[in-house]
């Protein structure tokens, strides 16, 4: 039996126990959310915060590689190529800035 497989049958007897207070009254099942809903105003206002923060996060991205390929050119002329690995570091945080909703979307 596999570790995935073990705990997949542990999952399905622990949802199967019926569930108590700590008076031992049982109660009915865990309620799921959902996405959840915003309170009524509040959308908006998140909405707008969030798209300021991706702008600026996008303008951090595109500053990381101005600044990474500038420390490349210096670091050229002395000969050393030690910032390929902080330009790699760069191009994933755009790859996760780009695909944060995509990533949490498919996390929810």
């Amino acid at each position: 039996m596999t570790l995935i497989t073990y705990v997949d049958q542990l999952l399905h007897v622990i949802s199967a126990l019926p569930l108590q207070d700590p008076t031992g009254v049982p109660v009915g099942p865990v309620p799921n959310p959902g996405g959840g809903v915003a309170p009524p105003g509040v959308a908006d206002k998140v909405l707008t915060l969030l798209q300021w923060v991706a702008y600026l996060a996008t303008a951090a991205c595109v500053a990381g590689v101005i600044f990474t390929a500038a420390k490349m050119a210096l670091s050229h002329r002395r000969g050393d190529d030690t910032n390929i690995s902080q330009l790699g570091w760069v191009f994933a945080a755009c790859v996760l800035i780009g695909s944060a909703s995509a990533v949490v979307s498919a996390l929810i």
